[in-house]
């Protein structure tokens, strides 16, 4: 196994979920805990998560972090220190200590962080939950976050061109449901609509080229199928026969136009909020919606094994895998693929479950914890 680029050694939560205190070291590049429901395993992930640019992998609001008592959440923080190539790094994420409740403050190496732009330059996470079970079957706007996450592990700007297409796009929503917005003002957020649509569409293609070429390969998903991203995106269409600029001048002559149906509707009709995600089961040909329960799970396994192996080599190191009861759910074939594949990654993987025994294959490579009572013990 090749030494991570991005290695998690230690763990410190306070009052975060179900966890009151927590100080944890890590020395292995495969994680397992394992615990009955309710012990904690998943809080864990999200913590982790939470060290990384975004929402977690619950995409939860700030009063839900904190450990709950009297019937409010206590204020709660989450530390992380990261070996890198480049040497140690601490980043730590938690309540604003100015008492403001619904902001999160970051800190990297003490200091303040202005922008989670900047954590995204060092660091990444890639998660799959049994909550991504339904991926397949509920609305495009889940696919689209997780096409996201993909994205902003190799293009760390990406995150910022999101939440500015999308702050505009509500504004502009906002000012169209009001019905009294100057023009020259719709005018200036509909360029900003613009040009961040075609910088978040153009990444996602930039991705999507990039990892396709990568399942194609097949260097690190060994016995999942073969899978294949497809993105349905007019802005994207239109990017892969076009220069640029024209798909801007265009998107923005078509949100100049759609104002009075945007307005009736309730939203806009065109932007990067319009693309939807597909997998496609190449060995059977057919979408991963039309799969089965476990065919799905491996698909995204397979995608996010490329994943890893592709920004591993993009960045210099690859993101954090944070698996939630991923491998209980797998056959025993599957299962024994999915832990060959991973002692071959140049990542440092999380994985959670129910049952030790399931990983009892894996104690030779990696570390066992059991999670109970509020700690997190050694196993073996």
């Amino acid at each position: 196994m090749t030494a991570p680029g991005l290695f998690l050694s230690r763990l410190r939560l306070s009052d975060f979920r179900s966890w009151q205190v927590l100080d944890a070291s890590f020395d292995a590049s495969l994680i397992c805990i394992a615990g009955e429901n309710g012990a904690g395993k998943t809080n864990l992930l999200e913590a982790i998560s939470l060290l990384a640019p975004g929402r977690g992998l619950r995409g939860a609001r700030m009063a839900e972090f904190g450990r709950q008592q009297a019937g409010a959440g206590l204020p709660w923080a989450v530390a992380g220190r990261f070996e890198t190539r480049l040497g140690a790094m601490d980043i730590g994420t938690g309540t604003d200590p100015e008492g403001h409740s619904e902001r999160r403050v970051y800190r990297l190496d003490g200091q303040a962080v202005r922008s989670q732009a900047m954590l995204a330059e060092r660091v990444a996470a890639v998660w799959i939950t049994p909550q991504m079970d339904r991926l397949f079957q509920e609305g495009a706007s889940g696919r689209r976050r997780f096409l996201d996450r993909l994205v902003w592990a190799l293009e760390p700007g990406h995150a910022r061109e999101v939440a500015a297409h999308d702050s505009a796009m509500a504004e502009r929503n906002r000012l169209l449901g009001e019905g009294r917005a100057d023009p020259s003002w719709l005018a200036g957020l509909e360029d900003a609509m613009a040009r961040h649509a075609v910088a978040v569409a153009a990444a996602r293609r930039a991705l999507m080229l990039r990892l396709n070429a990568e399942l194609v390969a097949g260097r690190a998903t060994g016995a999942f199928p073969a899978a294949r991203l497809e993105i349905a995106c007019p802005i994207l269409g239109a990017l892969a026969e076009t220069p640029a600029v024209a798909v801007e001048d265009a998107l923005r002559l078509g949100l100049a136009a759609d104002r009075r149906r945007d307005a009736a509707a309730g939203g806009a009709a065109r932007g990067a909020h319009k693309a939807d995600l597909s997998l496609i089961h190449m060995p059977k040909s057919i979408s991963a919606e039309f799969c089965s329960t476990g065919e799905q799970k491996a698909l995204l396994v397979s995608v996010v094994l490329a994943h890893a192996t592709l920004i591993a080599e993009a960045r210099g190191f690859a993101p954090l895998l944070l698996l939630d009861e991923v491998a209980a759910h797998l056959d025993p074939v599957r299962r024994e693929a999915l832990f060959a594949a991973l002692a071959g990654l140049p990542a440092q993987v999380f994985m959670t479950g129910t049952d030790l025994e399931v990983f009892a294959p894996l104690a030779g490579l990696g570390r066992l914890f059991s999670a109970g009572d509020g700690k997190l013990i050694p196993a073996g």
